[in-house]
């Protein structure tokens, strides 16, 4: 059978392949334009949980997911969720602020066994100090403690791995281990040109808490080893004791205290202050300030009193030994603290998951900035040498001090 088209109905033909390839073209290009964030959705087949906003557009984050989905060369392994933990990750480290850190599940669960004081490894404090990996303070008593490490040492290596470019969650996680096992640190320390490799045993580690000890000079001693929950309770059983011997000067120890709960550095200043005074403002990055107020225990205020402070001192050991010089209270002797002067908050982002982020600086009540520079002490004592540890001079120099103080 045989078909004629007039011209007319050629004409109308046409037409319509035109309009329907122009919708075509239409459709296809509408699709390639759309944003990066629904050609991810088309490979994932999700809703999305961010999008873009008039002052940032986040295409780009989207673009590239969509490639690695559509191009890597092992796209059926992909682990989408470590993808995302990565993310976040990158997002905390953009901030150049060494405790602002994503904690993904494994180092989360880990950051909730130190809180609570219940883990393996090898005690000792560590921070991100000018993007070298620094030990803040060795706990007393602990495999690190006891294998000679430093406040102020540089982890060069973490076994046979640089510590370069590694993060401080990252590092914790390899430094840690199973009670029994041994980590090699390659450290540097301060005024020494060669590194030197340290071998310390992992074991549990009970964080430790308080000493004391009482003079025949009448000089009392108290070494507080970190701020914990339990701190407040020993420190007034430490103040009972002083009192009960009779004793009229205090030496309040804070070498290599890494510090704590702000919450125990205020309870302790409390017992030398009025109540009211301010033991620590916290700046919120604004002219807004937050202040942290003495509870007014204030039964030694009057006591003659010199604080032993280095550079293991940090955070919480710097806030009760800035606000007792502000006030006149107390004399630093020792070397200039750590200056760690920042608060982390830490934020649950899933049932797993949490983000430690700084929120706040901490300023002396005269408002001395701890960040950073640390406390300068009054009186400048170097420590011991290395193979003389059997003296003290720091609390020689504090004895001695206190001896002419009325």
């Amino acid at each position: 059978m045989n078909f004629y088209l007039s011209k007319k109905t050629v004409l109308i033909l046409a037409g319509i392949l035109v309009v329907l390839a122009s919708f075509g073209l239409g459709v296809y290009f509408g699709y390639e334009s759309r944003p990066e964030v629904e050609k991810v959705l088309a490979v994932l087949g999700k809703e999305p949980q961010i999008g873009t906003t008039g002052e940032l557009d986040f295409s780009p984050f989207w673009k590239s997911w969509r490639v690695i989905e559509e191009k890597y060369v092992s796209s059926d392994g992909l682990d989408r969720q470590s993808m995302l933990w990565g993310s976040i990750e990158g997002l905390a480290a953009s901030l150049d602020d060494p405790y602002t850190v994503f904690l993904p599940p494994v180092e989360n669960k880990t950051f909730e066994d130190e809180i609570r004081g219940d883990f393996e490894g090898v005690g000792m404090e560590i921070s991100m100090r000018k993007g070298a990996l620094t030990v803040v303070a060795p706990l007393n008593g602990t495999p690190a403690y006891r294998a000679g490490i430093k406040s102020g040492d540089k982890i060069i290596k973490i076994g046979d791995e640089s510590t370069a470019g590694l993060d401080l969650t990252e590092a914790v996680q390899k430094i840690k281990g199973p009670r029994g096992t041994k980590v090699v640190l390659t450290i540097l320390r301060n005024g020494e040109d060669s590194t030197r490799e340290i071998s310390v045993e992992r074991d549990v580690i009970q964080i430790p808490l308080i000493d004391t000890e009482s003079r025949p000079d009448g000089v009392f001693i108290i070494r507080l080893y970190s701020f914990s929950e339990r701190s407040p309770s020993a420190f007034r059983t430490a103040l009972r004791e002083m009192a009960e011997s009779g004793s009229g000067k205090l030496v309040l120890d804070l070498r290599n205290n890494p510090g704590g709960y702000l919450e125990a550095a205020v309870d302790i200043s409390s017992w030398f202050l009025p109540a009211g005074k301010t033991v620590v403002r916290e700046s919120l990055g604004s002219a807004d300030e937050k202040i942290y107020r003495s509870k007014g225990y204030n039964v030694f205020g009057g006591i003659p009193m010199v604080i032993l402070a280095n550079g293991g001192s940090a955070s919480a050991s710097e806030i009760v030994a800035g606000a007792l010089r502000d006030y006149g209270l107390a004399k630093i002797v020792g070397t200039k603290t750590f200056g760690k002067g920042s608060v982390q908050e830490l934020v649950p982002i899933t049932s797993d998951t949490s983000l430690k982020i700084t929120v706040a600086r901490w300023l002396t009540p005269l408002g001395h900035s701890i960040s950073e520079n640390g406390l300068e002490p009054d009186v400048q004592v170097e420590a011991a040498k290395e193979n003389d540890e059997s003296v003290d001079p720091q609390l020689d120099r504090a004895i001695e001090i206190l001896k002419n103080m009325q």
